[in-house]
């Protein structure tokens, strides 16, 4: 049992000064992107050329029309938007026609793509193949369906690529559940918000931007192509984080832009949030292995409980709790960095559920070894090394 009690003390001793000296350089990186941020809003909006916003669409979801409509509403001089689905059929396609019609003085076209042919495991990628074969204009701000923006939006996107330096800009993002979501929702809502938020800027500010965020980007066209192509990037799920990759490994400039946008969380039950979560921890444990295997050591609060075990058994009960009360502290720190600088609205309440989001992304973590194969829109693929996908079973 002495055994025992030491290595539950000594776990948890490591894990805590870990996830605190993360929690202060999240802090760190956090007053520094709002300090850029306040920066760059207050320089001139001087480059717009014109745009080709590309959206890959596929069925809707609870919010969508919303999403939609803040790209019809953008205050951009030359812009258009060019939506794809698999078929004319898809609900999420028809949809933005519905919404185009409402806005006749913005350009749009909606085109099909088909099945993804078989080298094509990630359809994301196959539609904005074919987006990219009717774009007009050789600048692209792509995005996914679930974001929502301001009208500012492609203003301050496209303002990333006035430096001819730039191959790529993404943005981080504020996790949104819809109004009466239940409290799973929220979890991952908060989670997107705090915890990518924290990792993503501690690694600009370490060694800068070298992988993208795919609900947002601004590139030139031929930074696909750059990074392989279409074919290539097709191939893995996280198509994002190898796009941004590849082209800062090749010496091109990749970058965050301070603009935030709002990714729209569905109302879920819980098991499937969890499964969805899930998928992308597997995700990121095959693109960036050693990563994702230190992310393991930024988690505060199941430290915290091995610290409170700890007091309990050892007859240390009050010190053991003071020890789980300043990893709560850890935790409240770190999303109040984060949220104030996401200018999240409900930011008392977020903080106040961090810490219980902390310690579901370390069960997330945990989970994301447990094996390959994910299952995603219906079908189980398989995830390989570097993130590449395997056909459906």
């Amino acid at each position: 049992m002495t055994v025992l009690l030491h290595i539950l003390f000594w776990v948890a001793a490591f894990g805590s000064v870990t996830s605190t000296i993360y929690c202060g350089m999240v802090l760190a990186a956090a007053g520094r992107f709002g300090l850029t941020k306040r920066r760059e809003q207050r320089e001139a909006v001087d480059y717009l050329p014109p745009l080709s916003v590309l959206k890959p669409l596929h069925g809707t979801e609870d919010g969508m029309e919303r999403n939609i409509e803040t790209f019809f509403e953008q205050e951009y001089p030359e812009f258009e938007l060019l939506f794809c689905a698999r078929h004319a059929t898809d609900e999420g396609l028809q949809l933005a026609e519905r919404v185009g019609q409402r806005y006749p003085h913005v350009a749009a076209r909606y085109v099909t793509c088909g099945e993804p042919m078989p080298k094509f495991h990630n359809a994301k990628v196959y539609s904005l193949a074919k987006l990219d074969s009717v774009a007009k204009y050789d600048t692209f701000i792509t995005s996914d369906a679930d974001v929502r923006v301001a009208k500012d939006y492609l203003q301050r996107m496209v303002q990333t690529l006035k430096d001819p330096k730039i191959a790529l800009a993404s943005c981080v993002y504020l996790g949104t559940a819809h109004v009466g979501a239940g409290f799973s929702s929220r979890l991952d809502a908060v989670g997107k918000s705090v915890e990518m938020t924290s990792g993503v800027l501690v690694a600009d500010m370490i060694e800068g931007t070298k992988f993208a965020l795919g609900a947002t980007m601004a590139l030139p066209r031929k930074s696909f192509q750059d990074a392989g192509g279409f074919d290539e990037l097709g191939q893995f799920y996280a198509d994002d984080f190898v796009l941004g990759n590849r082209l800062a490994n090749q010496g091109k400039g990749v970058r965050m832009a301070t603009h935030i946008i709002r990714l729209m969380v569905q109302d879920s039950p819980f098991w499937l949030s969890f499964r969805n979560q899930l998928r992308w921890m597997q995700s990121t444990r095959r693109s960036r292995p050693w990563g994702h295997f230190g992310s393991g050591f930024t988690f505060a609060m199941p430290f915290g409980v091995l610290g409170l075990l700890w007091g309990l058994l050892s007859g240390h009960a009050l010190l053991g709790l003071v020890w789980f009360a300043a990893m709560v502290v850890n935790r409240w720190l770190q999303a109040a960095a984060i949220l104030s600088v996401l200018g999240d609205p409900y930011i008392a309440y977020n903080t106040l559920i961090y810490p219980l989001r902390d310690l579901l992304g370390s069960i997330l973590w945990l989970g994301s070894y447990g094996g390959e194969n994910f299952y995603y829109r219906g079908k189980i693929y398989k995830l390989k090394e570097g993130g590449r996908v395997e056909a459906p079973e």
